[in-house]
């Protein structure tokens, strides 16, 4: 059998987030294609769950405390793949780590705000990212609009792509009688709307709580951290609007079992690379209201698979109306969004396609190389 392609997974994540989620998914899958992940994983009780599921997973994972010792740690190895929150850790790790080097970005990239605030983000982008990623030896993204973007504006021309997925057997539709079962349990009486996230300005949950206003025959319920600064102040939002057909229900673990018990899910975003929260819904059978911006419209298809309108208020309930008032039209939608995710969006899908990116960075890992790696003073 040919060498395994030794691979060290770099982050510097405080937290569990959708791009921890995106590695936990996809590297496993890597495995039986001849690549073998090593995480390098900062020291924090938030990391520990998400450590023992990589050993779980066959990933074995190397906990550290300085982001400096990562070139050191990793420099036995075929190729370095690196994933950060921070833009510091570009300036502070690329320069020393071994090539290949591969940079995985799942930023935002750019804010569709108002124009002036868009224009200061992309510069702000600009000099604390995209100027640091130069130092990268490949860059990788995960939708088409994004390496465009990096590319084009950002000057990055060493980027590729490659599509997010989602597992389909996790997150799919529940048989009629389970979903019913689901709604009671969940206090789901009337057409709902999910909406699901990080409460965050680009998230955008003001314009769904101002839609939920427009809509009071809809009931809308929001997941994600309402304990956030952003959070508290849309809760207290919506409490001043005194508005009685919205529920916050904070952070869950339980997200395949709320997107087959909703109706639609809303997601009236400012700013998205490829949304895993999409995904999700899709593959659940959920018909999506969302935002016309560029990564969205890579998923959802206008008047297919869900509707892609801007993020007015009053135009978010018209369209959640119009769902609510055409059952089997908003099926029709659910099923195809589902198709869609099977024909291009799966876990397995993306594994496929980072394996490619892999192996043309590193095609043919040496023997000789692995031996002298081992045994260094042989």
């Amino acid at each position: 059998m040919p060498d395994p392609l030794r691979l060290a997974v770099l982050t510097d994540a405080p937290r569990v987030a959708g791009s921890e989620l995106w590695l936990l998914y996809v590297l496993p899958r890597l495995l039986p294609g001849g690549v073998q992940p090593t995480v390098f994983l900062r020291v924090g009780e938030s990391l520990d769950r998400l450590a023992a599921q990589f050993g779980e997973s066959g990933i074995p994972v190397r906990r550290y405390t300085d982001l400096s010792g990562l070139p050191v740690l990793t420099r036995d190895f075929d190729l370095r793949l690196l994933q950060a929150w921070d833009p510091g850790a570009y300036l502070r790790v690329l320069p020393g780590l071994a090539a290949p080097t591969l940079v995985v970005s799942h930023d935002q990239l750019d804010y569709h705000y108002a124009p002036p605030l868009r224009a200061l983000y992309r510069e702000t982008y600009r000099f604390t990212k995209a100027i640091p990623l130069r130092r990268a030896g490949h860059l990788l993204t995960v939708s088409r609009w994004g390496a465009d973007f990096l590319r084009g504006p950002m000057g990055l021309r060493d980027t590729t792509f490659v599509t997010n997925g989602v597992d389909p057997e996790q997150f799919r539709p529940a048989p009629p009688e389970a979903r019913a079962t689901l709604r009671e349990s969940l206090g789901f009486t009337r057409f709902t709307v999910l909406v699901p996230g990080r409460f965050a300005p680009e998230k955008n949950q003001w314009a769904s709580v101002r839609a939920a206003r427009h809509a009071p025959e809809l009931d809308f319920v929001f997941a994600g951290d309402m304990d956030s600064s952003v959070g508290k102040l849309v809760q207290g939002y919506a409490a001043r609007l005194g508005l009685r057909n919205v529920r916050f229900l904070g952070r869950r673990w339980d997200m395949p079992e709320l997107y087959r018990a909703a109706d639609a899910l809303l997601q009236p975003t400012l700013a998205e690379n490829q949304s895993l929260v999409t995904l999700e819904a899709m593959a659940s059978g959920l018909p999506v209201v969302t935002t016309d911006i560029p990564a969205q419209a890579e998923l959802v298809q206008d008047g297919v698979t869900g509707l892609t309108v801007p993020a007015q208020p009053d135009v978010l309930a018209r369209a959640l109306r119009a769902l609510a008032a055409h059952p089997e039209r908003t099926a029709a939608f659910g099923r195809a969004a589902r198709q869609f995710v099977l024909d291009h969006h799966t876990t397995d899908h993306t594994a496929a396609l980072v394996l490619t990116q892999l192996r043309r960075l590193v095609p043919h890992p040496s023997p000789a190389a692995h031996a002298a790696k081992e045994h260094p003073h042989a």
